[in-house]
């Protein structure tokens, strides 16, 4: 009977190395697709890219900044950020701003909030975030109206909206901290 649960554990193991090993490039591929295309959602025209972290003001995990040049002009930086605050646990987003601050546009890029509500955060169930497309966040508060800013929350997903709005303010207030670093094209 050990030998038979031996045998059985072994080949389940080589098993599953084997299928991982098998999947692995690819959805490494189709994550690199889905953050170039988010990138290219997200900033305007460019011909270069560069790629640079920082670590946050709040959180614990580094952020992507992805800086656009059409030339030698910064024209945007595409920052992948991320919150634990969603319904469903993490939201990751990738916010597109100008070199001044003011957000260009944001991509949801992983979730898992309720279908039909809080998946309204993504661009092909919504045009919810399109609000966000010119936000000044100098000028204007990045949090829903029932906390005294100025996004509108989503219907019957409050929580899902409070969350967007710390993930795009986590990038908004890392990329303000480290704006001369970034703006001058030096970094970590």
């Amino acid at each position: 009977m050990v030998l038979t649960l031996l045998i059985v554990a072994a080949v389940a193991s080589f098993t599953l190395a084997t299928i991982y090993n098998l999947t692995k490039e690819p959805i490494e591929r189709a994550r690199e697709a889905t953050r170039q295309e988010a990138i290219s959602r997200v900033l305007p025209e460019f011909d270069r890219l560069e790629r640079k972290k920082f670590m946050p003001v709040t959180g614990s995990d580094s952020l992507e900044f992805n800086l656009g040049f059409k030339g030698d002009e910064l024209v945007g930086v595409a920052v992948a950020t991320y919150t634990g605050m969603g319904y469903s646990g993490r939201i990751r987003a990738m916010v597109g701003l100008d070199p001044q601050g003011v957000i260009i546009d944001v991509v949801a890029l992983d979730h898992a909030e309720t279908p039909g509500l809080g998946d309204k955060i993504e661009k092909e169930k919504s045009d919810w975030s399109d609000q966000f497309q010119g936000f000044d966040p100098q000028e204007k508060t990045l949090k829903v109206r029932q906390d005294q800013g100025d996004v509108d929350a989503i219907t019957a997903a409050t929580i899902t909206a409070r969350a967007y709005c710390d993930a795009i303010d986590r990038a908004y207030q890392t990329f303000m901290q480290n704006k001369d670093s970034i703006i001058n094209k030096e970094g970590e």
